[in-house]
């Protein structure tokens, strides 16, 4: 039964990821997610049924529009097989339970969130501050979300960790700027890192501020040296950051901090 749940759910990921595309594509430029129908970006034809099954469609056209043959992109299948991939991971993990549902809604926001950071530089206000919408209103109606007992303390738990995650981010940018004398963090990455703790808590928010770190620092350095680059897009790594936290974040607490967590 756990593998056929586990099937279903990763089926699901795959649909769930398809529109998720959608939303890359269309949010940057302030277009409806909902209307018109999904169309080739290059003849506008739009796309066929059979020709929008998540990553099969992709795989049986080699990769190409039918229509004009103009090569597509491969985040398309990448952000489809992603959310399928995290979603199920995230049902093995935790089961069919509230805190399945709001780690589902927290990782489709990160994805869309990450894809458009990398393109744009920048991260839409809907996904974060709906974002943090969602994850007070998870947290007050499913207080077990961050092992609480009653909606109040549900809701105050992920009030705290959405003024920690964002505070958190918004001190490390004072403190940078102070230091370097210029711009070291983006409006759009307090607000993301504020949607992360409304999700996650004090405690998981905060491990991911300080794991963030770790993995930008190697794809800096190297953008550095081999573009001249001096700011990269940091939402990313709050991202998977956040993602470590929500998968593996309670051992690594009781690993370093035994009894106190």
């Amino acid at each position: 039964m756990t593998v056929l749940v586990a099937f279903i759910v990763f089926v699901f990921g795959l649909v769930v990821g398809s529109f998720l595309n959608v939303c890359i594509c269309r949010m940057p430029k302030n277009e409806s997610i909902v209307v018109p129908a999904s169309h080739c970006p290059h003849c506008k034809k739009d796309i066929l049924w059979c020709d929008n099954i998540p990553v099969i469609s992709y795989l049986l056209l080699l990769g190409r529009c039918r229509f004009c043959k103009t090569k597509i992109s491969y985040r398309y299948p990448l952000v489809e097989s992603l959310t399928a991939i995290l979603l199920t991971a995230l049902f093995l993990g935790f089961g069919i339970t509230p805190k399945f549902l709001a780690y589902s809604v927290l990782v489709c926001g990160l994805i869309v969130a990450t894809f458009i950071d990398f393109k744009m530089q920048e991260i839409p206000d809907e996904i974060s501050l709906g974002g943090i919408v969602v994850g007070l209103v998870l947290a007050f109606l499913f207080p077990s979300i961050m092992t609480e007992a009653s909606r109040l303390r549900g809701l105050l738990t992920s009030l705290v960790g959405a003024f920690a995650g964002g505070g958190s981010i918004y001190l490390l940018g004072v403190f940078g700027k102070f230091a370097f004398k210029k711009e070291a963090m983006g409006g759009g990455d307090v607000k993301l890192m504020a949607m992360i703790g409304s999700f996650l808590g004090l405690k998981l928010v905060m491990l991911a501020f300080f794991i963030a770190p770790f993995f930008g620092a190697v794809p800096g350095i190297i953008l550095k040296m081999r573009d001249g680059r001096e700011i990269i897009p940091y939402g990313p790594f709050l991202s998977l950051a956040a993602i470590v936290a929500m998968f593996f974040g309670n051992r690594i607490l009781g690993l370093f901090f035994g009894g106190l967590f």
